[in-house]
């Protein structure tokens, strides 16, 4: 069962998202989960979830993973192999990653089959409500056009929000409901949670932060209303 407030951090590919940088920020993300027990989960690039999985003790996702099985796929990442490298779930249809119903429903079903947790991202309430139904652990609403833009959609756009969380608890009370797209302040994250979702999906505001580590506490610290 995954805890909530939640906070996944997509590293996406920027010039922090490598090396010394990736495990520095991960580290301090999982100082900061210690330190307020909000779950905070890291979604390095696949070259880092190895390091960073047998280095801090909070959960790594990966990014992506293509609907595949293991075998004859040059260039593909399968599950088994973010698994066997340490990852306890994983991204799938993020808007720089898009992929089909049939396959998002393939990895869901793989996910569970390799008790991975999955992390299905929509653009719209409709899409959201749509993909509840095959049961993921956790849906991002996320429309794209807000992504990077450090304009949170829960403030631009909070009837999208009220909206795919009335959708989706109208056929499915399980799921964990995170907000995405713009998410770059403490307030972001209370505003996400007032919405009715359980924890934000976040990326530049804390990769491209001069302090990840201070971003981190603040948005922690509100997730659990102490800011």
């Amino acid at each position: 069962m995954i805890k909530t407030p939640v906070i996944v951090i997509n590293y996406k590919v920027y010039s922090t998202s490598f090396s010394t940088s990736a495990l520095s920020i991960a580290k301090a993300a999982e100082e900061v989960s210690i330190n307020t027990g909000v779950n905070i989960i890291v979604a390095p690039p696949a070259t880092e979830i190895r390091t960073l999985a047998s280095n801090v003790s909070i959960p790594v996702y990966a990014q992506h993973v293509d609907p595949v099985d293991l075998g004859a796929y040059t260039g593909h990442i399968p599950p088994e192999a973010v698994k066997e490298a340490g990852a306890k779930g994983f991204i799938i249809n993020h808007s720089e990653r898009r992929i089909r119903v049939d396959e998002i429903a393939k990895l869901v079903i793989k996910a569970r089959d390799l008790r991975l947790n999955t992390l299905v991202c929509a653009d719209t309430p409709e899409v959201a409500t749509a993909l509840a139904v095959l049961n993921p652990d956790m849906i991002a609403i996320e429309p794209p056009e807000l992504i990077g833009t450090g304009i949170a959609v829960s403030k631009a756009k909070p009837e999208i929000i009220l909206n795919t969380v009335s959708r989706i608890r109208s056929i499915n009370n399980n799921v964990i409901i995170l907000t995405g797209a713009g998410i770059s302040t403490p307030e972001d994250v209370v505003k996400a949670l007032e919405l009715g979702t359980l924890g934000v999906l976040v990326s530049s505001a804390i990769m491209k932060a001069k302090d990840p580590k201070k971003v981190i506490n603040d948005m922690a610290e509100a997730a659990i209303g102490r800011k």
